[in-house]
């Protein structure tokens, strides 16, 4: 059986991947493969302290005390420089512990210094050191009005480091958890317009759950959680008709820059026992590609397919899944040298809770929007040289590196662009001939 190390980076990182383990314990007992990293303390204590403790062990862990000062510099240059070795052996270390490693899960936040910048320096190190295993990065990318100023730059420099060294980016917006958030709070039971989560609305029950208390961002980090969940489940579970990992990859990224798979999750909980009416199955399929289900602020059917996986859980027939790719099909545009561009994978396990779920990734021209929104905040704070002096401190830090990043962020809308030009051109199904009177 396949195996995949998921490799948490930064604060946002581990407490998705924490999120993530404490569900999939849940699940069955499953022996984890993960490398824990931060360079602060905190999250990775307060892990070493609660419920999940007994899980990892020392040799998974690598933490300083201070922090990158939301300064991906410091986190790509300088941590990255002092930590290599200690990374890398980490990672060998997590990877013999696997019979047949299939892929890395990286997880971390593209606004912070840990997360953008040493978590985009661990990306190349795993590129070096395992070239033939499969990259597939979760980034958390930051709303307008993140609180950490330099976001715009961090996640621009860190975006060209994941469109260079990732096989799949699945880009997720906090603002689009927050919305989604917001929506399951208004369908649980006792819910009224305007409310927001209760505090027992997470995953907080003392059968594993990670704090007796709720945090601010448990809500959102469950929604992430249940996206890895979903795309291991192949690799934690036998099943003749499994999705390979590696497949994701090659099924779905016909150009290798543009890897970003737009996720989107049905159903949408926070929690597995959330007093929300179970979806019927073909509206479950409807939801994947509706964009209140997208965590990207995103429309893809109003953009451009290049293709398209499904990923179920539970007890769902193929018979199922052809049936409502037909249904759905015409609604669904997508390049015309690839209509047949869709992948699809089931694991008759569900979720804990649920008899069944489904992941959508999407290679869609919809991303094309986030990032452009990403390139104006940064062009923002670039043209006025905003905050730069505590980048070019850094040592082996250029203007240059800037710069560059820029480019790369241009040429990846600018290939969307051109995709999204051809779909002017597709053309629709021929009308039905009327018959004169």
């Amino acid at each position: 059986m396949t195996q995949s190390v998921v490799v948490q980076v930064g604060q946002c990182g581990n407490q998705v991947g924490c999120r993530f383990w404490d569900l999939a314990l849940r699940e069955h007992a499953h022996v984890n493969k993960a490398v824990l990293i931060d360079m602060e303390e905190g999250v990775v204590h307060g892990i070493l302290q609660g419920p999940l403790r007994e899980v990892f062990d020392s040799t998974q862990l690598l933490t300083d005390v201070s922090g990158s000062g939301n300064n991906w510099a410091v986190g790509n240059l300088t941590y990255g420089s002092a930590y290599r070795e200690s990374v890398v052996n980490k990672l060998r270390r997590a990877a013999e512990r696997c019979d047949c490693l299939q892929c890395f899960f990286l997880i971390h936040s593209m606004g912070g210094g840990t997360g953008s910048g040493l978590g985009t320096r661990v990306l190349s190190l795993l590129e070096e050191e395992f070239p033939d295993v499969c990259r597939i990065v979760t980034a958390m990318y930051p709303s307008a009005e993140d609180d950490v100023i330099t976001s715009p730059y961090n996640s621009v420099l860190a975006m060209r480091e994941l469109t260079e060294h990732a096989d799949c980016v699945l880009p997720v917006e906090n603002q689009s958890l927050v919305d989604i958030v917001n929506k399951i709070s208004l369908l649980s039971h006792d819910a009224k317009p305007g409310s927001v989560l209760k505090k027992d609305s997470t995953i907080t029950s003392g059968q594993g759950g990670l704090s007796p208390t709720e945090k601010p961002f448990d809500a959102m980090n469950n929604i992430v959680a249940n996206l890895l969940l979903n795309i291991t489940s192949s690799s934690r579970f036998e099943g003749s008709l499994n999705m390979d990992l590696n497949e994701i990859a090659m099924n779905l990224v016909p150009f290798p820059r543009l890897h970003y798979l737009v996720p989107s999750l049905t159903p949408l909980y926070t929690l597995a026992d959330v007093n929300i009416p179970t979806r019927r199955l073909d509206q479950m399929f409807s939801d994947a590609f509706s964009k209140d289900h997208q965590l990207i602020r995103a429309d893809p059917k109003h953009s451009l397919y290049l293709a398209c996986a499904l990923m179920v859980r539970g007890n769902v027939q193929v018979s199922d899944l052809r049936r409502n790719i037909e249904r759905l099909r015409p609604s669904l545009p997508f390049v015309s040298w690839n209509q047949e561009g869709w992948k699809t994978g089931l694991c008759s396990v569900p979720p804990v809770g649920h008899s069944h779920s489904l992941l959508a990734l999407a290679n869609n021209t919809c991303v094309k929007p986030t990032f452009m929104e990403l390139r104006e905040r940064f062009t923002k704070l670039y043209k006025k040289k905003a905050h730069l002096h505590h980048y070019l401190h850094v040592d082996g830090m250029e203007q240059s590196t800037f710069s560059e990043a820029l480019s790369s962020l241009n040429e990846l809308i600018d290939e969307y662009h051109q995709l999204d030009a051809t779909k002017a051109r597709l053309i629709p199904d021929a009308p039905r001939l009327s018959i004169a009177r």
